[in-house]
């Protein structure tokens, strides 16, 4: 079963192509992330399958229905996105960033309910950000704002999320912290996260599904112990390098070559 499927998707800013006929399945339940070089479509794809972006040509199916005949509100009750940098109004308090998550849920005759307030309290004790409820989004670190952020995705009770790079701008324990929380929401919860990663390692240590995209097209796609290797690296990332195991998870680890560091130590740099 697949979460969002696409059929010769094709998109495009004003006649500059940037996807081409792709046929894509993304895995219900699982973590798929996009990888590839700058600039090669991934953040693109991704705000196509939220519906933020109009394809050229092609169709998006959500959960098995065309998601450019379904209402807006029903799209926002299955799937949630948080794009790359979210900026939070000036003053605008952690709890009030979180209610916004149910927004999908409010029209003129239903107005804010137990449930709702129920599940933005679920959302930022699921996050950690309980105890910052009153505290303006942007007094926090960066840790915490993006914690915040992903608790309003949870507010909106959506069994798909899709992140554009969730750990930008984070040091190395902010990032680990943001991933794993993602992890353990697919693990709890089964929720189908479909993320935007520029760390090849973190990629391969997080997600079941990878895709790779160059040229337009899906260069490769499948489990990181399939399809992670020094060719792909070469080909996708124009970067020379060896893939071992990680020795923590077993999943592939990529050890960039490099020139300077070579040329000071004497390491020959291989070809893929």
């Amino acid at each position: 079963m697949y979460a969002i499927e696409t059929d010769e998707l094709t998109l495009s800013y004003d006649e500059s192509i940037i996807i081409k006929e792709l046929d894509i399945k993304i895995p219900k339940g699982e973590i798929t992330v996009f990888i590839g070089s700058n600039g090669c479509g991934k953040s693109t794809l991704l705000r196509s399958l939220a519906r933020l972006l109009k394809p050229k040509n092609g169709s998006i199916l959500l959960d098995g229905h065309s998601i450019s005949k379904l209402p807006t509100k029903e799209v926002a009750k299955q799937l949630a996105i948080l794009p790359q940098g979210p900026e939070a109004p000036e003053g605008l308090t952690v709890l009030q960033l979180v209610k916004q998550g149910r927004y999908p849920y409010q029209n003129w005759l239903k107005q804010w309910s137990v449930d709702d307030e129920e599940a933005v309290t679920r959302a930022m004790k699921a996050t950690n950000i309980y105890e910052f409820a009153e505290r303006p989004v942007d007094s926090l670190s960066g840790g915490q704002r993006q914690r915040a952020w992903i608790a309003m995705t949870l507010a909106q009770q959506t069994d798909i999320i899709l992140l554009d790079e969730p750990t930008t701008y984070l040091d190395m324990t902010h990032q680990i912290e943001i991933l794993d929380l993602l992890f353990e929401l697919n693990e709890k919860e089964k929720r189908t996260i479909i993320m935007v990663l520029h760390d090849l390692n973190l990629a391969c240590r997080y997600a079941h599904h990878i895709v790779a995209l160059k040229d337009q097209k899906i260069y490769a796609e499948g489990r990181p112990e399939e399809v992670i290797n020094c060719s792909l690296v070469q080909n996708v990332f124009q970067m020379n390098c060896e893939v071992t195991i990680d020795p923590l998870f077993g999943t592939p680890l990529c050890i960039p070559y490099g020139k300077g560091r070579c040329i000071l130590k004497g390491i020959e740099v291989k070809n893929a």
